[in-house]
């Protein structure tokens, strides 16, 4: 997902993606110790989203980036 995109999410819709995002490299990692993933670097890719997200959640708290910024 495209930076653009996350910046014009709620805070409650960046959250959501964290958990799901959490889920994903769990199942992938779980998938890779069963020797079922094909491609490894799926994990890599879905740990880097989800420390995008985590950094524009952080950004918020922080006060670096308004909402009306990020719509």
């Amino acid at each position: 997902m495209k930076v653009h995109d996350l910046r014009s999410m709620s805070l409650e819709e960046l959250q959501e993606q964290v958990r799901d995002m959490r889920a994903e490299v769990f199942n992938l990692r779980f998938r890779k110790a069963a020797h079922q993933l094909e491609n490894p670097l799926k994990i890599r890719d879905s740990r880097r989203s989800l420390a995008r997200v985590l950094t524009l959640i952080r950004e918020r708290e922080l006060g670096l980036i308004t909402d009306e910024e990020g719509s």
